[in-house]
């Protein structure tokens, strides 16, 4: 069954604990957790005290942090010492030094992935297949929630799975940007694993219907 990532971008943050706990209630697997520096991406989120707080607060939950960063090696520790339980990087942002952020994280405890925008080629990530625990495929650009799915997404997760096939290995791939019940059984028909959601989820009137909707598929 593919997996189902709450991104906390589109939160109440008044209310983090509170719509977490409602989603996760809702049947969400794992929490998102988007992390932009206004540098790599024209936008500041939030940084490692907030997920030590809400690890705190719910300590049993998966932790999926996405960097959308220029400087991931810096701040990974930061972030396995806050409670995360992957860490995904940017290709586009350490294109020569990518083995070496991989390492570094792999330091800290935590599962890798690695993550491409949009306009890259798919081909990018096809030698860290096998090597990283998980591929991020963007189907917006980075830096904003509310955005509307790219239409050539599920083309471009359908390459990546039939390299992952070709390697035999077990690399998970993940997509984000614009995913609710219409585009996410898209990406599920194109060999996704994990969909991250955030407006379809956290605006929702009745999250359940969603995450069933999507995890029938």
């Amino acid at each position: 069954m593919t997996k189902i990532a709450a991104s906390i971008l589109s939160a109440d943050f008044a209310n983090l604990k509170h719509d977490c706990t409602r989603l996760l209630e809702a049947g969400v697997d794992l929490m998102h957790f988007d992390v932009m520096d206004g540098h790599f991406v024209p936008n500041i989120s939030y940084g490692a005290p907030v997920l030590k707080c809400l690890h705190a607060a719910m300590p049993d939950v998966y932790y999926d942090v996405h960097l959308m960063i220029s400087d991931p090696a810096r701040y990974a520790a930061d972030f396995a010492r806050a409670g995360a339980s992957l860490i995904t990087f940017h290709l586009e942002a350490v294109p020569d030094t990518a083995e070496e952020v991989i390492a570094a994280i792999r330091a800290t405890g935590c599962q890798v992935g690695i993550s491409i925008r949009p306009g890259t080629p798919v081909e990018a990530v096809f030698p860290y297949l096998g090597v990283v625990d998980l591929i991020l495929v963007m189907s917006v650009e980075p830096g904003f929630g509310g955005q509307k799915f790219i239409p050539t997404t599920p083309t471009r997760i359908a390459a990546i799975c039939a390299e992952r096939t070709r390697r035999g290995c077990d690399t998970l791939i993940e997509v984000d940007g614009g995913i609710n019940t219409e585009t996410g059984p898209l990406c599920i028909a194109a060999g996704v694993d994990w969909l991250v959601a955030g407006s379809s989820l956290f605006h929702a009137m009745d999250p359940a219907a969603v995450v069933n909707v999507l995890h029938s598929k």
